[in-house]
């Protein structure tokens, strides 16, 4: 997409954003709720038209050709499943609005099913199943057409372990395969571990995007040093953490606050702990490790969302 700008009852969701995104490539888009993400993604599958700017995938407009919008799978936040039908006729009406016929379409729900690893699960109601197994159909389902560009908002959103392991493992062989893919999460270590370019939006704004490592390598002589409080800092307590170089984590509570230190000289946790429990600092425990994506979208994107 170029220049594409989006409003809502004139409020505007998108302000000139320009991205691009290539076969054999995952995308990750950062940012706060209300940021455009969602939006970006609705734009890119079709579902909504640019006020202005242009939107193009394979060289089609999918908001105005039903022929484009085949070569896309949009997975979308929300289960977009039909809870009393199993697995496999889901499967089956996902593939018919793909426009195969009916032998394609046996093969493509064969391919899916084994590509999600749900085949145990393909004679069931969706409604009958765990929310990561859902999670799993609903991702299985935006590939029957074997689309080349793939949009997931939040694909892994309340999931386990187990079924958030499946869901990467099925983005990575679709990325080694040659699909472009695009992925919305909130998750700094989901991103970390799919992505090959980040892309950080703000009050509908790209506000930087690059190579995920070239975001990190500033910090590669960094450690980060993260104080997890018992409790909400009192002010005096705020002040000595402040004074110390610590910041407010991404806790609602204000109970870990985090810290930059340059690695070649090392950070001793203990005396870091000693030296905040002298100010009266209530804190639990100091832990240290490599900056990761999280320090960078600290850095990029103020705690309130705006456009730094």
């Amino acid at each position: 997409m170029r220049d594409a700008a989006l409003a809502y009852h004139g409020r505007p969701a998108l302000d000139g954003v320009s991205l691009c995104v290539m076969g054999g490539e995952t995308l990750a888009l950062l940012g706060p709720n209300g940021a455009g993400k969602t939006s970006l993604m609705r734009l890119a599958a079709g579902r909504l038209r640019p006020g202005s700017g242009t939107v193009r995938v394979m060289g089609g407009d999918p908001a105005r050709d039903s022929a484009t919008r085949r070569h896309i799978g949009f997975v979308p936040q929300d289960i977009a499943l039909y809870p009393r039908l199993t697995v496999a006729e889901n499967l089956d009406v996902f593939a018919r609005l793909a426009g195969l016929g009916r032998a394609a379409r046996r093969a493509a729900v064969a391919t899916v099913l084994d590509q999600a690893a749900i085949e145990d699960v393909a004679d069931r109601p969706v409604g009958a199943l765990s929310g990561g197994y859902q999670r799993r159909v609903n991702l299985a389902a935006s590939l029957v057409g074997r689309p080349g560009l793939i949009l997931l908002d939040e694909p892994t959103q309340g999931v386990d372990l187990a079924a958030r392991a499946a869901i990467h493992a099925v983005l990575s062989a679709l990325r080694s395969q040659g699909a472009a893919i695009v992925i919305s999460t909130h998750d700094f270590g989901e991103a970390e571990r799919l992505a090959d370019r980040v892309a950080f939006l703000s009050a509908g704004r790209l506000v930087r995007e690059g190579r995920l490592a070239d975001l990190l390598r500033p910090l590669a002589a960094s450690l980060e040093c993260e104080a997890m409080l018992d409790a909400p800092p009192k002010p005096p307590a705020e002040a000595a953490l402040r004074r110390t170089g610590f910041t407010p984590g991404e806790a609602s509570d204000a109970t870990s606050w985090r810290a930059v230190r340059d690695a070649a000289g090392g950070v001793d946790g203990a005396a870091v702990l000693s030296a905040l429990r002298e100010a009266s600092v209530p804190v639990a425990e100091i832990r240290i490790r490599r900056p990761g994506l999280e320090a960078v979208y600290r850095d990029i994107i103020p705690s309130d969302g705006a456009i730094p």
